[in-house]
């Protein structure tokens, strides 16, 4: 089945769901509505320039600087790239899986991209700084303490289980 026909019959599927709960519960179609509304315009403000900066980042940065910097012979050197670009990047999780696919595509190993997309979701500089304030330093070195690890031994099963596989590999959509 093409990618576009499954598109298709979720959009119809999600259509028929919503109908559904507007011939039962009226007043919760129009809150699903309202909310998508608001995610939906939130997308469109944030995923356009994004796209852009991807775009920009495919022509400017060369293949061969992100194969040094966080490709598969880059050590731990990679790994501490992707975890301070994790760390200091902004915006919500969505907008690094663009990033990830352009850094694959550029070289980079799907150990690091993985480590790269972990660290966005759960550990950011401002995240830190609010577990420090309101509990406690203690607190926010304890977790990072248990959230790196686990970060990088996720990122090395997920590379052990795909390996072999072209997760960056372009697909021609028919």
């Amino acid at each position: 089945m093409r990618k576009a026909s499954k598109a298709l019959y979720f959009l119809v599927g999600l259509l028929a769901a919503h109908l559904l709960l507007a011939f039962f519960h009226p007043s919760k179609a129009h809150e699903v509505l309202l909310t998508s509304k608001t995610y939906l315009l939130e997308m469109l403000s944030i995923l356009p320039p994004i796209l852009i900066l991807v775009g920009l980042f495919e022509v400017w940065v060369p293949k061969s600087v992100i194969t040094r910097i966080m490709g598969a012979a880059s050590g731990w050197k990679g790994v501490a790239m992707a975890i301070l670009t994790g760390t200091a990047a902004m915006g919500p999780l969505y907008v690094a899986f663009p990033i990830g696919v352009s850094l694959l595509a550029k070289g980079a190993s799907l150990f690091n991209v993985a480590i790269f997309l972990c660290v966005w979701a759960s550990i950011k500089i401002p995240m830190i700084l609010f577990e420090v304030k309101f509990l406690g330093a203690e607190f926010a070195v304890l977790r990072l303490a248990l959230t790196l690890p686990s970060i990088v031994l996720i990122s090395y099963f997920l590379n052990v289980i795909l390996k072999g596989r072209n997760p960056h590999k372009k697909t021609k959509i028919s």
